[in-house]
């Protein structure tokens, strides 16, 4: 695959409204069993956005605040996007609208960081969860080189979540949306994924990271990054065994993991993804119909959907229904 991958029309609003569509829908169901969820919205879950606004959670929240910070800044350089990641997951750590049961991690993170510590000190070092992947899809909708795709999720992962598996997971969820773009169909992304992740194994980006990985225990930044991919390569194995088999339509956490987790976010979002490639509401609503963290599986499955087909996946009257449909038309206008 080409290093730079040239924008296809409407791509980038595809994902970045297909984030905010699957959030919507995982939003009332991420707390119930699959059971609840069915007889509350029938055997194929959620289908419909509700309420006016439909209300997202703080995966958009975050995901915006992301996007912004990559939009506004003026070279994608580590010294010009830190501040602006920091002052953006600040401004969300205290708005009024951060009151959508927002991640512990996420929350102790900025605290830190609104104290000044540098991120590599402010960050929760053993933490994997999926704060550092739900928000990193709009890394994948820059036109940039692989390196500084890489650079930049890893390090708007690490500056919360310090696990060297959120730092592979974010920087395979962000290369997923890049690869789609690029015109890599749906079910032939688990193994793109699986190949990025060997070629990948040992590289530390230094010049973004600085000494994260210096942890008792860990030799060399090399040792510290290889366990991350190794978990990631393990979670995209236990996904191609899956699609190996028919959909018995069933949770698909029971195969791929719940959710809250790095990579299990990844890989349960994909087999969603990939087992409903052709009708991209349907990998939402599978989403949702999860007994795991089905605004976070939800959301990732609508932002590759969406990567993959543009906002042609979508309904046409969702984009006007959506809470932060402007956010989302700006940055998916600006990066179309």
């Amino acid at each position: 695959m080409a290093a730079v991958i040239h924008s296809s029309p409407l791509r980038a609003s595809g994902s970045l409204f297909g984030l905010a569509y699957g959030d919507a829908l995982g939003k009332p169901t991420e707390f119930l069993t699959v059971a609840e969820i069915e007889r509350r919205y029938g055997p194929t879950g959620p289908r419909e956005l509700a309420g006016d606004p439909a209300l997202v959670t703080d995966d958009t929240q975050m995901a915006l605040a992301v996007a912004w910070a990559l939009h506004d800044a003026p070279t994608l350089t580590p010294e010009a996007v830190e501040p602006l990641l920091r002052r953006r997951f600040l401004a969300w750590a205290v708005s009024p609208d951060n009151n959508r049961a927002p991640g512990m991690t996420c929350l102790r993170a900025c605290a830190d960081l609104d104290r000044g510590l540098p991120w590599q000190e402010a960050t929760v070092a053993g933490s994997k969860g999926c704060g550092a992947n739900m928000r990193v899809t709009p890394v994948g909708l820059l036109d940039v080189d692989l390196d500084t795709v890489a650079g930049l999720a890893q390090s708007q992962a690490g500056m919360t979540h310090g696990h060297p598996t959120g730092l592979a997971a974010s920087e395979l969820t962000a290369y997923a949306v890049v690869a789609l773009r690029g015109g890599v169909a749906l079910p032939e992304l688990p193994a793109v994924l699986a190949d990025r992740a060997r070629s990948q194994r040992r590289v530390y980006h230094q010049d973004w990271l600085g000494d994260l990985w210096r942890r008792p225990g860990v030799d060399t930044p090399e040792e510290f990054i290889a366990r991350g991919w190794d978990e990631c390569l393990a979670a995209l194995r236990r996904l191609t065994t899956a699609l190996r088999e028919p959909d018995d339509g069933g949770d698909p956490c029971l195969v791929t993991g719940e959710g809250w987790v790095a990579e299990e976010a990844l890989a349960t979002a994909l087999l969603c993804a990939v087992r409903h490639a052709d009708d991209p509401v349907a990998a939402l609503a599978r989403g949702a119909t999860t007994a795991g963290d089905s605004d976070s599986i939800a959301a990732l499955a609508g932002a590759f959907v969406g990567a993959a087909v543009g906002m042609a996946a979508w309904p046409s009257g969702w984009a006007g229904r959506i809470e932060y449909a402007d956010q989302l038309a700006t940055l998916g206008a600006a990066w179309d």
